[in-house]
């Protein structure tokens, strides 16, 4: 299952606002505050973009390591 906290933990860890990984990922900035508060899960390619981005796996975003 998706951590919602993980990715945002992620995003401020490599110091990038909401406005800035939407645009590296090609979402809109409320795509990604809906997937940070849990109210919306990313389809499988995008949290693979969005993992890729923020130099994490895939694994990490759903909370398994």
């Amino acid at each position: 299952m998706f951590a919602p906290n993980r990715l945002k933990e992620a995003r401020e860890k490599k110091g990038l606002s909401q406005r800035e990984l939407a645009k590296l990922a090609a979402v809109s900035q409320p795509a990604i505050f809906y997937f940070e508060s849990g109210k919306k899960r990313p389809n499988a390619d995008t949290l693979e973009i969005l993992a890729d981005i923020l130099g994490v796996t895939m694994d990490y975003l759903h909370g398994k390591n």
